[in-house]
């Protein structure tokens, strides 16, 4: 479990530093690890697992952002999207569009779609394939361009 040795090092050394803010998101990582080591799965924590926590735990300050903005409270905004930074240097590299575009449009010729009734066909080898590597709402917006241009 590389994350997990991961975020315990850069736990000491936030608190080494005082830095507080990454001090409390780096501890909420560790609180969502240790949650799924106690769960009772009886197996390790795979490089997936480990990925998809990560998400769940950005998709959080994402909306928590949208929530806070719409809102007006911008302060608390900020501190979300700071903790989503900290969040995201642990998250593989995220793809750009361009590229996000290039697998789905292979995607699309291996499942042989034709048109946005094709999209379960799509968004499933898609999200399986993408997984980690961009946001959904992103993969599931270029596949509707996508499909809708067929």
């Amino acid at each position: 479990m590389a994350l997990n040795k991961l975020i315990m090092d850069e736990l000491k050394a936030s608190m080494k530093s005082g830095n507080k803010l990454r001090t409390e998101t780096l501890r909420s990582l560790r609180a969502s690890l240790l949650e799924y080591e106690k769960s009772g799965a009886d197996k390790e924590m795979s490089e997936a697992d480990e990925i998809k926590m990560l998400n769940s735990a950005a998709k959080k300050r994402k909306d928590a952002i949208a929530m806070y903005k719409d809102a007006g409270r911008n302060e608390l905004a900020e501190k979300e999207e700071q903790e989503l930074v900290i969040i995201q240097e642990f998250l593989p590299k995220q793809l750009s569009d361009e590229e996000i575009a290039e697998v789905i449009k292979g995607i699309i010729s291996k499942v042989s779609a034709t048109g946005p009734s094709d999209m379960g066909k799509v968004m499933g080898p898609s999200m399986k394939e993408l997984s980690g590597k961009a946001d959904g709402g992103k993969v599931k917006t270029i596949v509707q361009n996508l499909l809708s241009s067929l």
